[in-house]
């Protein structure tokens, strides 16, 4: 790992996250999305990455944050589409375009939930999902683009 060019990673988080810890705590725990970002900022800065957050409940948002991501010289994707995960055709074709590697994570076991939550649009052009684990899966998910970086 080349510690002097630090890797521009973004960790993009869909709707509703921004209600973490008051949303349904007992599934996503109580760790709030300001807590947590700063705690990836702090942690991927030790593994030689810039992390740079990012939360919208807008499908579009989320689409044109991640090419412009791509257009500023980002190297790869922590995404937690939450919802459109399971809906949006958009974003799986955004993270395909720009050819980033990227890992689908998500807090809670997305295989004990609904059967809805079992499709995934975006997990066929990810590295890997990481997926019940809590928020320490988005640690996981940073140390794994930086071995591969």
């Amino acid at each position: 790992m080349d510690l002097e060019s630090p890797k521009k990673i973004a960790v993009v988080n869909g709707p509703n996250l921004n209600w973490l810890g008051q949303r349904e705590p007992e599934i996503y725990g109580k760790t709030t999305l300001d807590e947590l970002e700063q705690s990836l900022k702090q942690f991927g800065s030790g593994l030689g990455l810039v992390v740079d957050c990012f939360q919208s409940n807008s499908e579009g948002t989320l689409v044109d944050y991640l090419y412009q991501f791509k257009q500023q010289g980002g190297q790869g994707v922590v995404i937690n589409g939450a919802a459109f995960t399971h809906t949006s055709v958009a974003l799986r074709d955004c993270l395909a375009g720009i050819e980033l590697p990227a890992i689908e994570v998500h807090i809670s076991n997305i295989y004990k939930r609904e059967s809805f939550r079992k499709t995934s649009y975006t997990a066929p052009i990810c590295l890997g999902v990481i997926t019940g684990l809590g928020t320490a899966g988005y640690r996981y998910a940073l140390e794994h683009l930086a071995k591969e970086l």
